[in-house]
Formats: C-alpha cells, sequence, structure tokens
C-alpha cells in the first residue's frame, strides 16, 4: 500500500475520533506516523501535534455550531494549561520517554475506569464549575501534552465528565478547545523540529483527518451520551493498554 493512501486512511481515523471523541487524535496519530509511515518519534510528536491542531479547530467549529462548546469553563481549563504544557514541552527531551509513557498510561486508565463507573443522575442544569478546580484540572493536563507531544483530549474528556461534571457532548466539545490550545503552546515550543516533517505525507493527513472530524461531528450526534461516555472510555482502556506495553518493550 502506497504511503500516500496510508496517510489518507491514517487521517480520517484520526479525524473521526476527534471529531466523535472530542480526543484520541494524537495517540493514534503518533503510532501511525512511525509505524505505518516511518517517522522518527521526534518528527512523529511533532507532526501530530500540526496535525491534531487544525483537526481540532475544524472539529470545534463543528461543535460550537450546535452549541456543544462551553466556552467560559473551557477557556479557563484550557489558560490554566498553557505554560506548563510550554514549560513542559521544553523539557520533555530530558526525561525518559518509557517512563513518561508508562505514567501517562496509567493516568489514562485510571480516568476510563472512573467513567466506566456508574454517576450521578443527570440534570437539566449546567453543572456550576468551580475556577480552582478547572485551573487545576486544566494545568495538570497542560503538562501532560507537553511532556508528551498529545493534544491530551483523551484526558480532557474523563476530566471535564469526571471532575467538572460535564454530560458527554459538552465535554466532547469543550475538550476540542483544550486540545487547541494546549497543542498550539506545545507546538511552539518545538520549531526545530518542524525542519525533518515530510509535507508531501503531513498535508494530506491533515485534510483527511479534517474531514473524517466533520463525519465524526455527525455520528457522535446519532449517539446517547451514556453510549458515548462508554465508547470512549473503551478507546481509552485499549490506548492505555498500547502504551503501557509500549512502553515495558
Amino acid at each position: 500500500m502506497s504511503v500516500l493512501i496510508l496517510a489518507l486512511v491514517a487521517g480520517a481515523v484520526v479525524g473521526l475520533a476527534l471529531g466523535a471523541l472530542g480526543g484520541g487524535g494524537s495517540v493514534l496519530a503518533v503510532p501511525a506516523l512511525i509505524y505505518l509511515l516511518g517517522f522518527t518519534p521526534a518528527a512523529a510528536t511533532t507532526a501530530g501535534l500540526i496535525i491534531v491542531t487544525a483537526t481540532s479547530l475544524t472539529a470545534l467549529y463543528a461543535h460550537a455550531r450546535t452549541g456543544d462548546v462551553r466556552w467560559k469553563a473551557g477557556a479557563l481549563f484550557a489558560a490554566a494549561g498553557l505554560l506548563p504544557a510550554a514549560a513542559a514541552g521544553a523539557a520533555a527531551s530530558r526525561l525518559p520517554q518509557s517512563v513518561l509513557t508508562g505514567a501517562f498510561a496509567a493516568v489514562a486508565a485510571l480516568a476510563a475506569v472512573k467513567m466506566l463507573r456508574p454517576g450521578r443522575a443527570s440534570t437539566d442544569h449546567p453543572p456550576v464549575v468551580q475556577p480552582a478546580k478547572a485551573a487545576g484540572t486544566g494545568a495538570g493536563l497542560g503538562a501532560l501534552t507537553g511532556l508528551l507531544g498529545v493534544g491530551g483530549g483523551f484526558l480532557a474528556v474523563p476530566a471535564l465528565v469526571t471532575v467538572l461534571a460535564f454530560e458527554m457532548q459538552a465535554a466532547v466539545g469543550t475538550s476540542l478547545l483544550v486540545i487547541s490550545a494546549n497543542s498550539m503552546a506545545s507546538l511552539a515550543t518545538r520549531g526545530a523540529t518542524t525542519a525533518g516533517i515530510d509535507w508531501t505525507v503531513i498535508g494530506p493527513f491533515t485534510g483527511a483527518a479534517i474531514l473524517g472530524a466533520w463525519d465524526g461531528k455527525r455520528l457522535a450526534a446519532k449517539v446517547t451520551g451514556t453510549g458515548l461516555q462508554r465508547t470512549f472510555a473503551l478507546v481509552l482502556l485499549a490506548v492505555a493498554a498500547f502504551m503501557l506495553i509500549d512502553a515495558l518493550t
């Protein structure tokens, strides 16, 4: 199979995940870039951030049109993570990647398990967001984004659901705002690694991801909040298992 076809297929899957689940783009994109398209890990993490930034902004627009973005809470959550994301991104090259990946996998697994547990009954009123809690959670997520070169959406959604009590649809839409901000902040610290990126691969990959994000948004509209939450949790568990195996091998 040609590199172009692989890039298009992988891009479509990444976009579908971001559009439907509000996360998972980078943790799907980076392995695809390394194992399918032959990128080095450093180039793959930077390319993944480029792809996810462009795709997340597109998906954010789609979710905003249907009112699924909590702008005030999302902006606070994202703003708190900007400096930690930039600082951690600059420090990432000095830390053992296997240790970071293993720790991130453990956090992802815990978040998935928490999402699978029965939660409180939902109400018709938006949850009251506690600024300190939102800022603390956002800062922690930003640090993880910078360290591992991922947008953080597959942790942002569980955080918004379990810590800030968002319903799933609003968590998916709002997470895209967080992903976009964190990815751009982390990308700003990786300018030197963009020199080795093959734009003839990244261009088609990103284009397919953007189109896939629109399909993902339509898919999310047809699934109940509970079903979407369970699907996301199962995907998160699978990603955590893959990352843990990768860290240990």
